[in-house]
């Protein structure tokens, strides 16, 4: 087994505007960070049961009208490990937070890493 452990958190702002607070042991891993246009956000779906990981098909964007597929055909937030990939417009650094454009994580949730994008 591994162990996967949160580098921040990610606070919702207004509108489309998210902030990602780095815990502080992260803060020399934001250098060069700056220097960005976009990056990648990986981050846990937290508010998923456990219920949902056992689902392997799923109806594609939940339409009942639809044939069921495998998930690793689909971008379904239901997988059996609920990871979320979003691609982001970086605004600005400050501190040991990010803020970022795009996200489409929950208020809370876990990132569990940063790449440039």
């Amino acid at each position: 087994m591994f162990d996967v452990y949160p580098v921040g958190y990610v606070r919702r702002l207004d509108g489309s505007r998210s902030e990602i607070e780095l815990l502080p042991r992260f803060s020399q891993a934001l250098k060069g960070v700056d220097r960005l246009e976009h990056l990648l956000i990986l981050f846990w779906m937290h508010k998923f049961t456990p219920s949902y990981r056992k689902m392997m098909r799923v109806h594609p964007r939940g339409d009942a009208s639809k044939e069921k597929l495998g998930v690793f055909a689909l971008r379904s937030p239901m997988r059996p490990n609920p990871i979320g990939v979003t691609r982001v417009k970086l605004i600005e650094v400050r501190g040991n937070s990010l803020l970022v454009e795009g996200l489409d994580a929950l208020d809370g949730s876990p990132v569990i890493d940063i790449k440039s994008g």
